[in-house]
């Protein structure tokens, strides 16, 4: 059990050591070939701060433990929504734009229901993954128009003062996206091969270790992304980073994982997708009332997940 828990803190570490490497690799990068920060910080950031849950799925999926993968998911975008929503807002109140309120929520709270449906039958089929990945991509272009036609000043200053520093050589931006995945890679192997360890010796199932375990590790690259921000007084990039990271997770983790190799969602309770569910439903009452989620509710949305985190244990099996 020690050996196993060593295996996934190192997995954790170096998860999240490659994960910030991929960021600054490839938004600088995208920056040097004059990709706008605003453009970065909606598709860059956001898929480099979810690649952990990409290769945890990946390897998940092809050991034949897809439990870890969709648990995986399931709890990194309860603890998306519930902790680090939670915690950036205990740091300052969060003011949110109208957009984010009217399209971005809606859309994470549909995808959280489509996951649920696609998986009714037991199986998140090649199917469903393609689906997943065009309703990712009409997301993406749909966001980045309607992102340059609004040109808000405040959010576009938030964005150039949160992208990375472009560096000196394009030599040293290929070094650290190389080494981003290399350590994902090895992050990925040590974490999933701890966490099928811990499963067995506890007698919980991959899903419930996926959820918890698995997704507190896979979610530091977005937790460090929302409280920098914060701290900085950036609402926008810290509520944004959370709402398109559960759209991420769900619309290009599990299509790409699916598409490969078919998921077995058999060992994972309609229970565990409804509380997620209900998780990404809350956001949007929050959210409107006032446009910004203040301290209270921050509390509220941690007191929330514990529930929710209890109610899955309770029922583990």
């Amino acid at each position: 059990m020690l050996e196993a828990a060593l295996y996934a803190v190192a997995g954790l570490i170096l998860l999240y050591f490659g994960a910030s490497s991929l960021v600054k690799g490839s938004a600088s990068l995208a920056l040097r070939v004059g990709v706008s920060p605003l453009v970065v910080g909606l598709t860059v950031v956001a898929f480099a701060t979810s690649t952990p849950e990409l290769f945890v799925a990946l390897k998940a999926s092809l050991a034949d433990r897809e439990g870890i993968s969709v648990g995986n998911i399931i709890g990194a975008n309860m603890l998306n929504v519930g902790v680090i929503l939670g915690v950036t807002a205990l740091i300052t109140p969060l003011k949110v734009e109208f957009q984010l309120i009217r399209i971005d929520v809606p859309i994470m709270i549909a995808a959280a229901a489509a996951l649920m449906l696609a998986a009714v039958d037991g199986k998140i089929g090649k199917i469903d993954g393609a689906l997943f990945l065009l309703a990712l991509a009409g997301y993406l272009v749909f966001s980045i128009v309607m992102a340059r036609r609004e040109h808000n000043r405040r959010v576009l200053a938030e964005y150039r003062e949160e992208a990375p520093d472009v560096s000196k050589r394009i030599a040293a931006d290929a070094g650290f996206i190389a080494l981003g995945v290399v350590l994902l890679a090895g992050g990925a192997e040590l974490l999933v091969r701890g966490a099928i360890v811990i499963a067995r010796s506890a007698g919980l199932s991959d899903a419930v270790v996926g959820m918890t375990v698995v997704a507190a590790g896979t979610t530091l690259p977005e937790l460090v992304t929302g409280i920098l921000a914060a701290t900085r007084g950036n609402g926008n990039i810290a509520v944004g980073n959370v709402v398109g990271s559960n759209i991420f997770n769900i619309f290009f983790i599990i299509g790409i994982a699916a598409v490969l190799n078919p998921l077995d969602t058999s060992g994972i309770e309609r229970s565990e997708f409804l509380v997620m569910l209900a998780l990404s439903a809350l956001v949007l009452p929050v959210m409107w009332r006032g446009y910004v989620v203040n301290r209270i509710e921050g509390a509220m949305l941690l007191v929330c997940y514990a529930a929710a985190i209890a109610f899955v244990l309770a029922f583990a099996r």
